[in-house]
């Protein structure tokens, strides 16, 4: 009789305990569900609010740049923007830190003011109105940064999940100007720390990009996809060509960095009052486009990479004459982004060097802009996804070699002071370093 007492307390006790081990998984998956469910829902929210503002961003974007095509006379207003940008961030923007505050914002606790947003709205589209050698992916991220932490702000999210907002609408703004959402889902988690993936923000990244390209692309805007002809069969002499193609973007990319880094340097220096500075570098950029006679490097010359790509055709200096209006433009006050003047870069280069070795020039355009993009971001998935998004995949194995070679061969420089390299591009260690400019 006691030993039937005895085993019925145990039972009691194993479902005591069985009952308590159901209670706790239950209260877990319960809470996994409704932070998913959170998330999704807060995704769809940011990629509707940026897929809207991103599409007007565009529209404006494309109208200013008609407006220059069709008024040629515009670009000498160029001093009179360069003042009023000047004068916007000296009395409204003084703490903005451009896109480097974005980032920073990512991994401490420094914040993104919502101003930021339509300040870069308003100097992008001047700078682009009056002929400024700039992008837009800066304003883009910009855009992206302020409005997912206002929207956080306004949710009384807590500051780690207004960071996963932050990249959520760096991403979903990405997405819908440039209609590429797996590139964009994947850069605002790689570019802060290479090496480290802020993969807690892999779900309302990659849902906000969808639904912030789709629905920029509902509205007309609709994504530069090229076509890329003459693609042989990979081979050891046509891999090594594109292995010296990529080690020359990875050189280009150090000097496009090292460029913008000592140009504001020099305007530091020698041109200490901004609206003198501004002044100065608006007459000298005027001036070197009179001297070259043409207007493939005014705004972000996506005409010139259309060229490179498509039909195999590219001044063999055009590279050059990019990266030094880019750098006398953005470091001079006017405001855009890197990222697009990069990719003419990268085309440029990549299909005169593809005339040179004998290998197709589009093919080549392709690879380098992929390449160079990689070199100044130091992110190679990102650099890949872009690669197939705007390219297809016929070319895959060269853009694979590309990317690769121009991410070691670079070294630690980057458009963004704030970025960091987690783990060493040479060695499997630990390094935790800023890159340099």
């Amino acid at each position: 009789m006691k030993k039937q007492i005895n085993e019925k307390e145990a039972d009691g006790d194993r479902n005591s305990r069985l009952s308590i081990v159901m209670q706790y998984y239950f209260r877990r998956i319960k809470q996994d569900v409704i932070t998913l469910l959170k998330w999704i829902l807060l995704a769809i929210l940011t990629g509707f609010v940026m897929g809207g503002v991103s599409s007007l961003f565009s529209f404006v974007l494309t109208k200013v740049t008609e407006f220059r095509e069709r008024h040629l006379w515009i670009f000498l207003f160029l001093p009179v923007a360069g003042l009023i940008i000047v004068f916007l961030y000296k009395k409204i923007g003084k703490q903005d830190g451009g896109v480097n505050q974005v980032f920073s914002t990512i991994t401490t606790k420094d914040d993104v003011a919502f101003r930021s947003a339509p300040l870069i709205f308003i100097s992008t589209a001047l700078t682009h109105l009056v002929g400024g050698s700039a992008g837009r992916e800066g304003a883009a991220i910009q855009l992206g940064g302020s409005i997912g932490n206002q929207l956080g702000r306004w949710l009384k999210l807590d500051e780690q999940d207004r960071h996963v907002m932050v990249m959520s609408g760096m991403s979903a703004a990405f997405a819908a100007l440039f209609g590429t959402p797996m590139a964009a889902a994947i850069f605002s988690m790689e570019v802060v720390s290479v090496g480290v993936m802020y993969y807690t923000a892999l779900v309302p990244c990659v849902i906000s990009s969808l639904i912030a390209a789709k629905f920029a692309a509902g509205l007309g805007i609709h994504p530069e996809v090229f076509h890329v002809s003459k693609i042989p069969q990979l081979t050891m002499i046509s891999g090594l060509k594109m292995g010296i193609i990529a080690v020359g973007c990875a050189v280009i990319s150090v000097i496009f960095c090292v460029a913008l880094k000592q140009t504001s340097v020099v305007f530091q220096k020698r041109l200490k009052n901004k609206y003198v500075r501004v002044i100065v570098a608006s007459i000298v950029i005027i001036l070197i486009t009179c001297c070259l006679q043409t207007t493939d490097y005014m705004g972000a010359g996506i005409g010139g990479i259309t060229d490179a790509i498509e039909h195999g055709r590219a001044n063999p200096t055009a590279f050059f004459w990019k990266i030094v209006l880019t750098a006398i433009t953005m470091r001079a006050g006017f405001k855009g982004g890197e990222i697009v003047p990069s990719f003419f870069i990268g085309a440029t280069f990549g299909c005169s060097m593809g005339r040179l070795l004998g290998l197709s020039p589009s093919l080549c355009a392709a690879a380098g802009m992929a390449a160079v993009f990689c070199g100044v971001t130091n992110c190679p998935i990102t650099s890949i996804l872009i690669a197939f998004e705007l390219f297809g995949f016929e070319g895959v194995s060269y853009y694979l070699i590309a990317v690769s070679i121009s991410y070691a061969a670079s070294g630690y420089y980057s458009l963004y002071k704030d970025q960091t390299i987690v783990y060493s591009k040479y060695k499997a260690k630990y390094v935790n370093r800023h890159t340099r400019m």
